[in-house]
């Protein structure tokens, strides 16, 4: 059995690097003996059936997870289509030192989860042959320090697929300020995690502009959507900038506050400026940048907000769609 899925890789890998145009399931089925062999022609009997589906599927997966760049790409009549560039499949020699594996073998360590523990694995297994030393060892005791990354969002792992794979996806989200999630359709560029949260950096086809989604607001399942790319993908560092300017650590301006004397530190650890104000209150100057009104929210009725007063309506819209539920 393990050779035949072997063969039956190579040909799938073979038919989608060989292709200059993409390949529908029924003719990759017609044109692979062992989908043949299996489930017969794609224009026979049972020409849609669910099985041959599902080994696609896995057998697609599969070679991803091996390496092979597969596109999907939908035609103007709504068919799908697979193929594998060649230029998007040829690498370069790949030469690292010994501080450079040790930087990759440690970062294959940061994933706890089941689901990632065998890609990270598989990774090192790259990484061997690609050059890393013998003596580096990602995954010994030997470390004073030994990193996590939690990610107990569903969301992570369908989201960090499509960005590997360039895949435009479509999910629902609910933001802080609305009662109920909507749909949004996005192509995702990179995930990132800040304070302890993780994001997602994308293009919003329905917005027309890029945006930034926390993970633990989207319900639901991602579900994954054909066709290429409408949006260039910037590069990571104006990603992560646009991250850190959505998460709230950019900041241009400030807001003042009122907060109970006795609450709020998180507050005071930031704020600029203090002043007493008396009878159990202070006033603060605190940086202000996106994402401050959700922060004020968690502390209720300890912050009145003074200005601007855009931040002021913020934070009371976000109350009333707490209150609704």
């Amino acid at each position: 059995m393990a050779i035949a899925k072997a063969e039956r890789l190579m040909n799938l890998a073979l038919c989608l690097l060989g292709t200059r145009r993409p390949l529908s399931k029924r003719e990759l089925r017609d044109s692979i003996e062992a989908y043949v062999e299996a489930f017969g022609p794609g224009n026979g009997p049972g020409g849609s059936d669910d099985s041959f589906n599902r080994m696609f599927e896995r057998d697609k997966d599969d070679l991803r997870e091996l390496g092979l760049v597969i596109e999907t790409v939908e035609s103007l009549d709504g068919e799908v289509g697979y193929l594998a560039r060649r230029d998007s499949n040829r690498l370069p020699p790949i030469t690292l030192d010994a501080e450079e594996a040790a930087a990759l073998g440690l970062a294959a360590k940061v994933w706890q989860q089941a689901r990632l523990a065998g890609a990270a694995s598989g990774a090192l297994q790259k990484l061997r042959a690609a050059g890393l030393p013998e003596d580096v060892d990602p995954y010994g005791s030997h470390g004073a320090l030994e990193p996590r990354i939690p990610v107990h969002e569903a969301a992570f792992e369908p989201l960090m697929l499509a960005c590997r794979d360039r895949r435009p996806v479509v999910f629902d989200y609910r933001k802080a300020t609305a009662a109920h999630p909507e749909q949004r359709h996005v192509e995702p560029w990179a995930l990132e995690c800040w304070r302890g949260h993780w994001y997602l950096a994308g293009w919003d086809r329905d917005r027309g502009a890029e945006r930034v989604f926390r993970l633990s607001r989207i319900t639901g399942k991602v579900r994954s959507r054909g066709g290429r790319y409408t949006a260039d993908v910037p590069d990571v560092v104006t990603v992560r900038e646009t991250v850190a300017s959505w998460a709230g650590e950019i900041t241009d301006r400030s807001a003042r506050i009122r907060l109970r004397s006795d609450a709020g530190y998180p507050l005071r650890a930031k704020a600029t400026s203090v002043r007493e104000l008396g009878d159990g209150w202070d006033e603060l100057e605190i940086p202000y940048g996106h994402g401050l009104d959700a922060w004020l929210v968690e502390f209720g009725p300890d912050v009145v907000v003074l200005e601007p007063a855009e931040l002021r309506a913020d934070v009371v819209d976000r109350l009333r769609a707490v209150a609704k539920g």
